[in-house]
């Protein structure tokens, strides 16, 4: 029998599944920056158009997405290429990219932004990254904000004949990914999140274990890159999000064009869904209370000088985290 039960095309944002919240994947060809990190004119696109060459998102020089809130979620922000600059409320920061994942629970609140300098003024600046929103149960979506970052060196990856697996989260052949915030959903095994991001050979093979608690997780396969495959003999196009059967192994074979792909997976916490744009409750009430906590606490106010806050271009990746500065292996 075969593990997937259903086929259907990339929107945005992604169809995800309990516990996942929302998924988007960032293409940019940016272009080369001036000196001040900026692109040369504004994207001329929608915020998610993959038609269009790259946008702006809300910057207005400098693409990304200046200062903003968030309320009971975690977001993770997996890349594969170009450099993300971080600033948030609590007073943590970093730059990170080439495969570095940052992990930050919103929890009771918190206001961060994701801005995208143009670091390189000699070639492009290409960006690919998939963004995720993980819901927390209503135990924790009050819990404190909580930010971590796990570099790129760190992170465990499954190398296989013309398949590699970078494993973010959950374990996939004896590879198993780092810690996750302490809040987490991801944090209890028994709930056997998992996020993978896979990269294929052409002609390679590749089969996705059966999940730990079998159908009991729900699991999603996005194919962002390629041409074609098959899953479990099902002929699959680029551009489309695969629902699995969690319970059942599921056969990948490669077409003729180097793949990526992402499955996202874990037991659904089940509980109601009340969201309005960055807040994510369980009750519409909830939802109002948000509002009010941020226009009178600003969740902790905003400690940079700048909503839409990069730093300077020879900066390097680090990650600033109660006051300490910390920089991945490759830079200490």
């Amino acid at each position: 029998m075969s593990s997937v039960k259903s086929v259907g095309p990339l929107g945005f944002p992604f169809k995800t599944p309990d516990p996942f919240l929302f998924c988007v994947y960032h293409k940019d060809d940016f272009p080369k920056g001036n000196d001040k990190m900026e692109a040369p004119r504004r994207g001329n696109g929608a915020d998610f158009d993959w038609s269009q060459d790259y946008r702006m998102y809300h910057g207005e020089k400098i693409p990304g997405f200046p200062q903003h809130p968030h309320r009971g979620f975690e977001t993770l922000t997996t890349t594969s290429c170009g450099v993300v600059d971080h600033t948030d409320s609590m007073g943590c920061a970093g730059r990170y990219g080439d495969g570095d994942l940052q992990w930050m629970t919103a929890g009771a609140g918190i206001v961060h932004g994701e801005m995208f300098p143009l670091v390189n003024q000699d070639k492009p600046n290409p960006m690919k990254l998939f963004q995720i929103w993980l819901n927390l149960p209503a135990r924790s979506k009050m819990a404190k904000p909580h930010f971590i970052m796990h570099w790129h060196e760190e992170i465990p990856v499954a190398e296989l004949p013309g398949a590699k697996v970078v494993v973010h989260a959950g374990t996939f052949n004896g590879k198993s990914g780092l810690a996750p915030p302490p809040e987490s959903w991801a944090n209890d095994a028994n709930n056997d999140v998992a996020v993978w991001f896979i990269k294929l050979d052409p002609g390679a093979s590749l089969t996705l274990p059966a999940s730990s608690i079998g159908s009991s997780a729900n699991r999603m396969l996005y194919f962002v890159e390629g041409k074609s495959m098959t899953a479990d003999g099902k002929s699959i196009n680029v551009k489309n999000g695969l629902t699995l059967d969690a319970g059942k192994a599921t056969d990948l074979v490669n077409g003729p064009a180097p793949s990526e792909m992402l499955m996202l997976q874990g037991r659904p916490i089940g509980e109601p869904v009340a969201q309005h744009g960055p807040f994510v409750m369980n009750t519409q009430q909830e939802i109002q209370q948000c509002f009010s906590d941020y226009r009178q606490t600003q969740f902790g106010g905003w400690p940079w000088p700048k909503d839409a806050m990069v730093f300077a271009a020879d900066k390097g990746r680090f990650a600033l985290v109660d006051g300490k500065e910390l920089r991945p292996p490759s830079l200490r």
